[in-house]
């Protein structure tokens, strides 16, 4: 995001949750940043299909769950003014093949910005990071700063790249550690916004299940499908 960022806390999300056999997200967390700058980040297993528009929703229901918090807090003294800038930040393990288009780029960056170049801050931004494209480039081109070192700790388990990333970056070996502890039950810290949002996941997955055994596709993703679903 090109700033220097401190996580204050975790907020609370709603109670429904991520864990059920149809989802293929992995990680979904809400923070809270020390500029005031909301940020959602999520893992998905498999790239959603319509990845925009989803996360268009994602963005919409927690600006708007931040609108309704300082509005109840603030009341009278309530100013549009008040509300941060939310990111939604989005983390491919695999990619859609929209992303395979540009396979030498792994960041993209969106916001709205007007056509006449008129500057209104319009709160809601995206970044859309497909891991499986930036494995391919760092076997070319190698971990050249901690932005790559952060991208490699969340997409590769070789033991040559995680040495390298703990000798360039020694912080990095207690995190390891870490997050081999967390993904021992993965589980408690998924979460999701609302019982909508969690409604179209289920239903763009049965969607994606469907065209795969229409293309003929389903041994490429049917594995892991078929086996979350039983």
């Amino acid at each position: 995001m090109g700033k220097e960022v401190r996580i204050l806390y975790v907020l609370p999300t709603d109670n429904s949750r991520l864990g059920d056999e149809s989802s293929l997200v992995i990680m979904d967390i809400v923070v809270q940043l020390s500029d005031g700058t909301i940020v959602n980040v999520e893992i998905q297993k498999i790239g959603y299909f319509f990845p925009g528009q989803r996360s268009a929703c994602y963005s919409a229901d927690l600006l708007l769950r931040q609108y309704k918090t300082i509005r109840e807090k603030k009341k009278k003294r309530f100013s549009y003014k008040s509300i941060s800038t939310v990111y939604t930040i989005v983390f491919f393990e695999n990619s859609s093949k929209i992303f395979h288009e540009f396979p030498d780029n792994y960041l993209h960056a969106f916001q709205q910005k007007s056509d006449t170049g008129l500057q209104l801050e319009l709160l809601q931004k995206y970044l859309f990071i497909p891991l499986d494209i930036f494995y391919e480039n760092l076997h070319n081109k190698g971990i050249k700063n901690k932005l790559d070192a952060w991208l490699a700790f969340l997409c590769s388990d070789d033991p040559e790249t995680i040495s390298l990333i703990i000798q360039q970056y020694p912080s990095f070996k207690a995190m390891y550690a870490h997050i081999y502890d967390i993904c021992q039950n993965i589980e408690k810290v998924m979460g999701m916004f609302s019982k909508e949002l969690k409604e179209l996941d289920k239903n763009t997955v049965q969607l994606m299940i469907d065209e795969m055994h229409s293309e003929s596709a389903l041994p490429f993703y049917g594995k892991y499908i078929l086996t979350k679903q039983g």
